[in-house]
């Protein structure tokens, strides 16, 4: 079968597509023919040797995917050949095939797409957990959400439209802006003509902001937090800009605000019943039509270096997927 495999650790263009054996599932594993792959920026991270996680050499990038099942391994009782689920492996996905364990896998119900699924399960898992289990996002609040076209952050502003808050869209062009209004955002914020706090103190107005979303980092954390109003909760999800920012902790002091970090991989590690849960939830929203699961572009499996070079850019809008 082929495989997308990182040799030595560098950018997208150092990739290699080679044929390698045939995965056989072991005990409590499952064989999932993959038919999308989703891509993430932690993947540009990942390959270069810049992220938590540290594969051994060599490796396929590639955290979640949209497969059918073949086979099943010894003691595989609540899976069989033929079902279609969500693959959820941290890495290894960008293959024809994958031995899963099936405490990774969820079942795809009629009405929900591969390419939906395939980039369910990291970016909107991410937001979900972000929003409903950390914020505590009420209907009515006020939902500022930094890098609001890249994949958690476009996840961010639909949920954010679904759970009922009224959300602003913050992103560094016009383009995203439109994209963002499409997908729920009610006010939008061009922090390449405005600065970021102006912008903000405007839009929030006397009650201010009650909930940030912040993939970003880098030198819009601050403003943003100081956005924020009384008892507001400043999600911490990431650092896109490059940048891991200083925040004076005096802000929270002052104005009672809860700094929340959202590690969602440790969150599927220790919660697996508030993953599965949460899945759930997000499945049955696609099926609704009240989440979109944007999709930036499907490229085949060749053009992996090209679609792991506009992530590493930033310039893809929604989730980049590949297929074998």
């Amino acid at each position: 079968m082929k495989a997308l495999l990182c040799k030595a650790l560098g950018g997208p263009e150092d990739l290699v597509i080679e044929e390698v054996p045939d995965p056989v599932p072991g005990p409590g594993q499952a064989l999932v023919r993959v038919t999308v792959a989703a891509l993430n920026f932690f993947d540009t991270l990942i390959i270069a040797g810049r992220y938590q996680v540290k594969p051994e050499l060599p490796f396929s990038p590639g955290a979640e995917a949209c497969g059918v099942i073949e086979a099943v391994g010894p003691g595989v009782e609540s899976f069989r050949a033929g079902e279609r689920v969500i693959v959820h492996l941290g890495y290894g996905a960008c293959r024809e095939r994958v031995a899963a364990p099936v405490s990774g896998l969820t079942l795809v119900p009629e009405g929900v797409s591969d390419e939906q699924a395939a980039g369910l399960s990291v970016t909107y898992g991410t937001s979900l957990h972000a929003l409903q289990d950390r914020a505590n996002l009420k209907p009515g609040e006020t939902l500022a959400v930094l890098g609001a076209t890249g994949g958690v952050g476009l996840a961010a502003v639909e949920l954010g439209h679904a759970m009922g808050a009224r959300v602003i869209a913050c992103a560094s062009s016009a383009e995203k802006l439109d994209l963002a209004k499409a997908h729920g955002a009610d006010l939008t914020l061009d922090y390449s003509q405005e600065s970021l706090r102006d912008g903000l103190k405007r839009l929030g107005g006397e009650a201010g902001i009650d909930v940030v979303y912040d993939p970003v980092g880098g030198a819009y954390s601050e403003p943003a937090l100081r956005s924020l109003n009384w008892k507001g909760r400043f999600l911490v999800v990431g650092f896109a800009a490059g940048e891991i920012p200083k925040i004076p902790l005096n802000l929270a002091l002052l104005k009672g605000i809860d700094i929340q970090g959202v590690f969602w991989g440790a969150f599927l590690k220790r919660e697996p019943e508030g993953h599965a849960a949460n899945q759930g939830r997000l499945l049955a929203l696609v099926r609704e039509g009240r989440l979109s699961a944007k999709v930036h572009g499907v490229y085949p499996l060749e053009e992996a270096a090209a679609a792991l070079g506009i992530l590493a850019r930033r310039e893809a809008m929604g989730k980049v997927l590949l297929r074998p």
